[in-house]
């Protein structure tokens, strides 16, 4: 996938946006980055799409811009004029399509059948929107289609919501969501910019799903170890599991180290939804990250520690 796409993955939901007056732009975009999310969906269904889209690079230029609802070449032009990083259009459009690819563009025409699909990748696309995904199906029916199709990517919007975006997010097949509810129209046209924050926010917390994993301890030998795991398992009757390298307590909620590992007293297993994801939102708030702790499998992240450790604890995020 291109650096956009990447983008877009590591983001996970674009907000869907309908602006109403330029006014609007610079502060719920602010909004957005506060909770979390630096992208937007413009949608050209209003007249000060052009504008805001111009506004918003120049003011807020962390922002990760596209353009909704392009319909026409004169939309498209004024899209990438504008400085879109990315180009939706709700339906396929073969002509559309073409021209704006034409044009450089990151183009993800709306698709809502397998034939619409096969249209699209015929034109060398791998990244399209599902539209409107709820009534098309939802993640079940692309699920049920993807089979085929092992290298194309979807971006559902339409009905997707804080109650089913994990449902589609969970599907590797989905680079992104995009969505509403954080900004709904009637909070955008009030001027609550501190509570579309706090949605936002919500919004990100959810799609990450952060759960405390294990705590791991570390100590200076096999016997160590042992004598640690049987004392925590019979202070609150949890069994005690040898492993190799390591002793577990209850459910593997404690990890008791046979020598010391990463961390001056250990380290905090953090489980997360989306491994990929978390690194890219972690990362955008200044944590860093040693990569070359990463462990994959079958292509996917599934482990990495960050670069610092807090208290005394190295923290290693892990994916559920």
């Amino acid at each position: 996938m291109s650096s956009v796409y990447d983008r877009i993955y590591g983001i996970g939901i674009v907000p869907v946006i309908a602006f109403n007056s330029v006014d609007e732009a610079v502060p719920l975009c602010k909004a957005l980055v506060a909770g979390g999310l630096p992208a937007a969906e413009v949608t050209f269904r209003t007249a000060c799409a052009e504008d805001c889209i111009r506004t918003i690079k120049k003011e807020v230029p962390e922002m990760l811009l596209g353009a909704g609802t392009v319909l026409t070449k004169d939309q498209v032009d004024r899209a990438l004029d504008a400085g879109v990083e990315f180009i939706v259009s709700p339906g396929f459009n073969p002509e559309i399509t073409k021209y704006a690819l034409s044009k450089g563009a990151c183009m993800m025409p709306g698709t809502a059948t397998p034939g619409e699909m096969e249209q699209a990748m015929s034109l060398g696309l791998d990244v399209v929107k599902f539209f409107p995904a709820e009534q098309n199906g939802g993640v079940a029916k692309l699920k049920a289609v993807a089979g085929p199709y092992t290298r194309l990517r979807w971006m559902p919007t339409g009905g997707v919501n804080e109650k089913n975006i994990n449902d589609y997010l969970s599907f590797d097949k989905i680079i992104a969501c995009g969505g509403t509810w954080m900004c709904k129209s009637d909070m955008i046209k009030a001027g609550q910019w501190d509570a579309i924050t706090a949605a936002t926010k919500g919004a990100v917390t959810t799609m990450l799903g952060f759960q405390l994993g294990h705590v791991g301890i570390n100590c200076e030998n096999a016997d160590e170890a042992l004598k640690t795991a049987n004392l925590i398992g019979n202070l609150f009757t949890m069994p005690v599991a040898q492993g190799n390298s390591s002793n577990f307590v209850g459910a593997k909620e404690f990890e008791i180290m046979k020598q010391p590992g990463r961390g001056k007293y250990g380290h905090l297993a953090i489980r997360t939804n989306s491994l990929g994801r978390a690194i890219a939102h972690l990362e955008l708030q200044g944590v860093r990250f040693d990569h070359s702790s990463l462990v994959e499998k079958n292509g996917k992240k599934i482990a990495i520690y960050l670069a610092d450790e807090v208290a005394g604890f190295a923290i290693h995020l892990v994916q559920k």
